[in-house]
Formats: structure tokens, sequence, C-alpha cells
């Protein structure tokens, strides 16, 4: 009996990232955009069901399973997840600009909707290619996530559906006790009924997944704590600059922490994500499919 090795198995994943099966894909639409989200619904709500919170889901954090063309989507990456403990209150500021929730930025007690609010952002970047909130200041961006302000654009969103939009406002909804649970998610009609459109958007979307995710800018997750003081010191709506700062790559993936924040964060002050589920390792699965 071994007691000093701690032994992780971990499931094969070998069917790719969920952008590159959507870019080789010939035909696309918003009925596979539908199907892809009751995937992902289901699996969080398993979680949720077992008081675990992702807190950092992303399009690149979602595999999948084998290369079969039918293949099951994997939720993969749980190094920021938290496990619900009664009465416990989550507060740390993490996640990955661009899919981090209102209430996690503004520093106040969150709970699980964090996750639906990023199931809201991830099926706004499937039915369109770009991501609802984007600008190269990080203060800036974290405003318009802030203020909850993204809009459905022209010519990218005119053949979608008023369903998917009406399915992304509830997901995306400021207030978090007026979001949508997984739950509820899985009812709307968009989901479980028939109102996603059969129109091939393939063109328009992986044209813009091309240009707004290439692979070159995608960073680890981050614990945003230390962007929110920065914000504090730099004032709201301030540009981001000097050597000492953190610099943006792109709006929708996170930065790696320059070493001396990284240290300002094993200071105590916060609750740590790192100590939570196998200690950032990245277990992929957990999800309620077999």
């Amino acid at each position: 009996m071994f007691t000093s090795h701690l032994y992780l198995v971990m499931q094969l994943v070998s069917g790719g990232e969920l952008f590159d099966r959507i870019v080789e894909k010939g035909f696309y639409t918003e009925r596979d955009a539908s199907q892809l989200i009751q995937q992902i619904l289901d699996a969080v709500k398993y979680l949720h069901d077992m008081g675990i919170v992702h807190r950092d889901l992303k399009p690149e954090n979602l595999l999948y399973y084998s290369m079969d063309e039918d293949s099951k989507i994997m939720i993969s990456d749980f190094g920021l997840s938290k496990i619900e403990g009664s009465g416990s209150v989550m507060s740390t500021a993490c996640g990955t600009p661009g899919y981090v929730a209102p209430e996690v930025l503004a520093q106040k007690p969150y709970s699980k909707a964090v996750d639906c609010w990023s199931i809201g952002v991830i099926s706004y970047i499937l039915l369109c290619g770009y991501p609802p909130f984007y600008d190269e200041n990080d203060a800036k961006l974290f405003e318009q996530i802030l203020k909850a302000e993204y809009e459905f654009d022209s010519p990218y969103w005119d053949d979608i559906s008023d369903s998917a939009k009406d399915f992304i406002c509830h997901m995306m909804e400021k207030d978090p006790a007026k979001r949508y649970t997984c739950e509820q998610a899985l009812q709307h009609p968009w989901i479980c009924g028939d109102t996603a459109l059969d129109k091939n958007i393939h063109e328009s979307v992986s044209a813009q997944i091309k240009k707004n995710f290439a692979k070159s800018k995608w960073k680890q997750a981050f614990n945003a704590t230390a962007v929110v003081r920065h914000m504090r010191r730099l004032q709201l709506g301030t540009s981001v600059e000097g050597p000492s700062q953190i610099t943006p790559t792109s709006p929708c993936h996170g930065h790696l922490l320059p070493e001396e924040v990284e240290e300002e964060l094993g200071s105590g002050e916060e609750e740590s994500c790192e100590k939570n589920i196998h200690d950032r390792a990245q277990i992929i699965s957990l999800c309620k499919h077999t």
C-alpha cells in the first residue's frame, strides 16, 4: 500500500475542442448550437445538484469525447471549481474575462448562477462567433459586464431566431435572482422545443471564430481579484498602461498574472481558488452522460 503517492485517474478525451469542430464543419445551424447547449446544461445541472460550481465555463473547457460525429461534449478544467458548503458564501473574484458574471466583478457574494451566466455567453458566441463583451482595456471590458451591456448586432444576428435571443437574455440576466437556472433553461423552447432554426450559419460563425479566437491568444484562467484591485486604483474607464500592469490579450481568455500579483493573492486575504478540487488538477468530465 502506497501512502506517499496520489494517483489521478482521468478520462481520455480525444475528440478535440469545440471551436475546432465547428470550424471544420461544412454545415452548422442554430439547432446544432441548441443541442450543444442542452448537453452543457445537462452536465452543469448535474454538477449543481452535486453542490459543485465550476466558475470557469468557457468554450476552451468544452471538449468532444471522441472523433465520432455524434460525440458528446465533456466539461474540463475544474481548477477554479468550488464545492458549495451548507451556509457558505462564495466571494472570490475568479474566472476568465468575458465569461465572468457581473456579481463576481462587483465582489458581491455569489452562487451557482455564475455558471448560468457563462453558459449564456457561450450560447451567444456559438450563434455569431464573437463575444458579447469586448474591449482591449480590461477596466472598460469589466464595466460592460457590470452593466450587462451587449447587443445582437446586424448583420450577424439577422438570421438568428427571436427564441434564441430570448434564451440568451434570460441566461445573461444581470440580476442573479432573476437569471435562469439550468433547470429553467432546459425548459426553454429554444432548448426543448422546435424554435431553433435549421438555416446554415457556418460561413459567418466560423469566420468570426477564426478571427476572434485564434489559438495563439488563448491563455489560462486567472484569479480576477488582483484585476479588480487594479481597477480600483485606476478608476473604472481609464486606460491601462505601464510595464507593471496586466496586459490584455483576448477579451474572452484569461491573463497570466505577474509574479507580484500571484504573491499578493497568496497573502491569505482572499479565499483560495487553488484549494478546491484536486488542487488545480485539470479533471476531465464530471459529466452526467456516460
